[in-house]
């Protein structure tokens, strides 16, 4: 990263000629970047925000409780994540989505429908990161990026629920702890309430950029890893709503980018080893 110097996220138009440089760049500079015009349906975002907000104020969930070995199914706000350095845990409740995994039958062909959406066009930003990669960056890739999501099955999709507040929160506790990600890449539908903020070089802490219908794509470790700290895993978290805002629910549907098991990331680690490591640091394992 470039020392000394502010570096904004950038909104990129994905159907520019010169949107795979710019996005890069973005990532490179600042851990994040945000996509305009982009192939991911919004009407399709939308529908799966309002059936999936349905869901999580019915009992039902509790049918799904999480499988503590698969780490599927319906995750409650009590067994919530601690984010790494933490020590309260985050106001949230969710639901993991793997193609395999338990999902709610009158929710399932719409979420999959997404999950593959979005995972074929992680695949084309992987090819412009690794094209856009330094030669003596890219050398240090085992494989092609997007060769090590082929036929994955760890890729998550998760559905966030961020309750309204009603004045019984926990004090100090925050909607999503400042933290880094895990995976190669995340890839997130701007939510349907605002809240995301990146922390800059300097520390500071600066809003992502989330017109409704844009997608944000952060780097997560595991890229930072794979480039030897070339494109950083930056530091972002969900700040609690004020005023009016306050009282409503903020539905959020990360993508995570996860590689298959027994992809070398480094000489350290495989992805297998690497997420192991990170699920205890964070009690979910």
């Amino acid at each position: 990263m470039y020392k000394g110097k502010i570096m904004q996220v950038q909104v990129v138009d994905y159907r520019a000629s010169d949107a795979p440089q710019k996005f890069v760049e973005s990532l490179r500079n600042t851990g994040f970047g945000v996509l305009t015009n982009h192939p991911i349906e919004q009407s399709l975002v939308e529908k799966i925000y309002q059936d999936w907000y349905q869901f999580f104020t019915h009992d039902e969930k509790q049918k799904f409780a999480f499988d503590p070995e698969k780490q599927d199914g319906y995750f409650a706000p009590e067994i919530s994540e601690t984010a790494k350095g933490h020590t309260k845990k985050d106001i949230k409740e969710y639901y993991h989505i793997y193609p395999w995994g338990r999902i709610p039958q009158q929710l399932k062909e719409d979420i999959l429908n997404y999950y593959k959406m979005a995972s074929d066009l992680a695949s084309e930003l992987l090819d412009w990161v690794e094209k856009h990669s330094p030669a003596d960056v890219a050398k240090h890739y085992s494989e092609p990026l997007s060769n090590m999501i082929m036929d994955t099955p760890n890729t998550l999709l998760r559905v966030l629920h961020y309750p309204p507040f009603d004045g019984t929160e926990e004090p100090g506790a925050i909607r999503a702890a400042a933290h880094e990600d895990i995976n190669l890449l995340t890839i997130l539908p701007a939510a349907n309430e605002p809240g995301l903020q990146v922390q800059q070089q300097n520390g500071e802490w600066a809003d992502v950029p989330c017109d409704f219908g844009s997608l944000i794509i952060n780097i997560g470790d595991m890229l930072q890893e794979a480039s030897q700290g070339y494109f950083p895993s930056t530091s972002h978290r969900v700040i609690n709503p004020t005023g009016a805002n306050s009282g409503k629910s903020r539905i959020s549907l990360p993508l995570f980018l996860h590689p298959r098991n027994e992809v070398v990331l480094s000489e350290k680690h495989t992805q297998e080893s690497y997420l192991l490591e990170r699920l205890r640091e964070l009690g979910v394992k």
